[in-house]
């Protein structure tokens, strides 16, 4: 029986999630009736075939799973992580989930603003925890823009203390996590390292970069390295390339024009410490009401038109 569980990697035999790459043994997972699939389904109410292929296709990539409390409040993300959790192996598939609820979330930006009180987070965060930690194999990017804003929001303390316990939770949850690290055009690995250091990066698998963001691939890179030797060298990274297509409008994030889709997600087996591309932010949602945007996290059909066109899709 023994020799049965270590050849089929069960119980004590199971690889440790923070330690090996999910990301290379199975396909990214897709949600079923995502907002691109929705989007798809009006434009064909509509008539417009050629929308309706274009966000049938959309839908298809793997993206971001975002959970926010306001759309999926203690009591409830538990049972919804869990349905992800059961599709996702259904399909033989790893869902990549985006936890999105710290306190003063969005400090910087605004278009996102909300959050939990600092007292209610860890419990939902256990929640998701728990729930994703059921299934047999899951993805958490924890926290876009939590630490690379926590200086200039004055809320370091808070954020190293709140994102310390949610490590902890995923982590024991059998959870492979990576805590969102910003991204090459916001804040210095010099400044930055010491914070991924006090929430406890070497417990769990590693960094994101580029969330919702537009860097280059190379620039990301470039800079995840520069983390990765700051942090001592045993860590991993993902990089969001959903929307770097023609990289970066300068200092504009909110609805740039002229963006276009990135190279579609795909996990890296080149030997470095980058596990794979990500779609973290699905590339047909608003950024917020900017540049003729609709609310954040809303699916723009115009926009993704225009990104998808920009890119030849």
């Amino acid at each position: 029986m023994v020799i049965v569980a270590r050849a089929q990697q069960w119980g004590p035999f199971a690889p440790d999630p923070q330690r090996h790459n999910p990301l290379a043994e199975r396909p990214q997972f897709a949600e079923p009736g995502n907002t691109a699939e929705q989007a798809a389904q009006q434009a064909a109410a509509a008539g417009d075939s050629a929308s309706a292929e274009l966000f049938g296709r959309l839908a298809q990539v793997p993206q971001g799973i975002w959970l926010t409390p306001e759309e999926f409040p203690a009591g409830q993300v538990g049972d919804h992580v869990r349905g992800l959790a059961e599709a996702a192996d259904e399909a033989g598939d790893v869902p990549v989930l985006v936890v999105y609820g710290i306190p003063d979330r969005d400090c910087t930006g605004g278009f996102s603003a909300g959050g939990l009180a600092a007292d209610e987070y860890g419990p939902w965060v256990g929640e998701i925890a728990e729930a994703a930690g059921s299934g047999d194999s899951a993805v958490v990017v924890l926290e876009p823009d939590a630490l690379a804003s926590a200086i200039d929001c004055d809320s370091r303390a808070e954020r190293v203390e709140l994102l310390a316990d949610a490590v902890d939770r995923l982590r024991d949850a059998g959870v492979t996590t990576y805590v969102d690290g910003g991204h090459s055009s916001w804040i210095s690995p010099a400044d930055l390292a010491p914070l991924l250091e006090e929430v406890g990066i070497a417990d769990v698998r590693g960094f994101a970069t580029n969330v919702s963001n537009f860097q280059t691939d190379e620039d990301e890179v470039a800079y995840a390295e520069s983390l990765v030797e700051l942090l001592g060298g045993d860590v991993h990274y993902v990089i969001d390339r959903s929307r770097n297509g023609n990289g970066a409008s300068g200092e504009e994030w909110c609805n740039p024009p002229g963006r276009a889709f990135g190279i579609t997600p795909g996990y890296v087996d080149d030997d470095t410490r980058l596990d794979a591309y990500l779609w973290v932010k699905p590339p047909g949602e608003s950024d917020g009401e900017c540049n003729g945007g609709p609310a954040a996290g809303t699916f723009w059909p115009a926009r993704a038109t225009e990104l998808a066109r920009a890119a030849d899709w």
